[in-house]
């Protein structure tokens, strides 16, 4: 309706994503004329609905419009093009994420077989929506919400640098909710037994057991462990360089005699130093295949336990080893402060200022004890009660 009383009828759509509104014709029933009934209005709509649909309509807009609204934007940029700039100008060189290699990896696995193919220009939230509904059946609500944060953080940094481009997501696209996402679950011992049964069954690739060991022994996060390198090695230590560890300092971990019977084994053919520890290629990479072998490895713990007429293992994530690692050091006795340290969190306040006491002797010992103690747990004696739980 117009300021002067007119009714119009108008169709909604879009041209190269952007909202349009194409008038049909007056309404018959003006003061002042008209040439379309409501059920003609329809009909023409209709029409137009199913050419577009169906690829059978050219650019409604005016020339002129087209030339301002377009400019050089290119026709063809599809999702998967934008997304590979993304990670390679954003993600590598401005933010210099230390979980770049993650991120490429997930945004090749997970999304652009999925909507890469699509022109930029036509990625609607309903593509969004499906690959979302997708991945949350494949890997799980938290992968969805991962996927979503990547994708979310492209489209705002193409936002940025196209004066058309509009994001399509919105609010209340996530499959969780963040206190969904705290978790607190520990491996207890009956269950950090069967993990260790498990393993030593025999589990692919090779190295995946020995792997699995260094979160638990090493209180390690999943990739500090999977990508650690020869070279980090100094005799008993293990130095995680600061740019690829959370906090951005190096991070030094006394490695145990448990701990280093897991890293002894050397690819085979590899002479130079600086090789992959964990890799299924000889040490030229790092050991990437975590949810397969993380599948093959529940499925072995749960035929244990159905073995011995047990329930089903809890849902558990390589994570929860971290945690467990942290708990049992506390179960061993060590001072909650070296604790702490030795699984790299950084002191606040003005003690984190001002002590700059590496604490070596201390993280030794306190990786030492949660050695022992997953010994002990791990062959238990009838008849040894800890004088501390007593």
């Amino acid at each position: 309706m117009t300021a002067a009383g007119t009714r119009s009828f108008v169709l909604f759509h879009r041209v190269a994503g952007k909202g349009y509104l194409e008038t049909l014709g007056r309404w018959d029933e003006n003061a002042q004329g008209g040439t379309l009934t409501v059920r003609d209005a329809i009909v023409r709509a209709d029409k137009i609905a199913k050419d577009l649909k169906n690829g059978r309509r050219e650019d409604p807009r005016p020339e002129r419009t087209r030339r301002l609204e377009d400019g050089d934007q290119p026709k063809d940029q599809t999702v998967g093009a934008m997304l590979d700039d993304f990670v390679e100008r954003h993600v590598k060189r401005a933010a210099g994420l230390r979980t770049a290699d993650t991120v490429e990896r997930t945004i090749d696995r997970l999304i652009k077989p999925r909507i890469g193919k699509l022109p930029l220009t036509e990625l609607r939230r309903s593509h969004i929506r499906k690959m979302l509904d997708d991945i949350e059946d494949e890997n799980g609500p938290v992968m969805a919400d991962r996927v979503l944060a990547y994708v979310r953080k492209a489209l705002n940094w193409q936002a940025v640098h196209d004066d058309d481009f509009q994001s399509p997501i919105i609010r209340g696209m996530a499959r969780t909710k963040p206190k969904d996402r705290q978790r607190s679950r520990i491996l207890a011992d009956d269950e950090i037994r069967d993990l260790w049964a498990a393993l030593d069954k025999g589990t692919e690739p090779a190295c995946y057991a020995r792997y699995v060991k260094s979160l638990l022994l090493c209180a390690t996060r999943r990739n500090e462990s999977a990508d650690m390198r020869s070279s980090e090695i100094d005799g008993n230590l293990w130095i995680i360089p600061g740019a690829r560890y959370k906090n951005k300092k190096d991070h030094v971990i006394p490695l145990t005699e448990q701990a280093l019977e897991l890293i002894s084994e050397k690819p085979a053919g590899i002479k130079a130093n600086g090789y992959f520890i964990f890799s299924t290629t000889d040490g030229e990479k790092p050991f990437s295949g975590f949810s397969k072998a993380k599948r093959a490895l529940d499925k072995a713990i749960a035929e244990i336990r159905a073995k011995d007429e047990r329930p089903p293992l809890p849902a558990w994530t390589l994570h929860d080893l971290r945690r467990t690692a942290r708990s049992l050091m506390s179960r061993a006795g060590v001072p909650s402060d070296h604790a702490e340290r030795a699984i790299g969190h950084v002191m606040g306040g003005v003690r984190g200022v001002y002590d700059r006491h590496a604490y070596l002797d201390e993280k030794r010992a306190a990786f030492e004890a949660l050695a022992a103690l997953v010994d002990r747990i791990l062959t238990p004696a009838d008849n040894v009660t800890q004088m501390r739980s007593a």
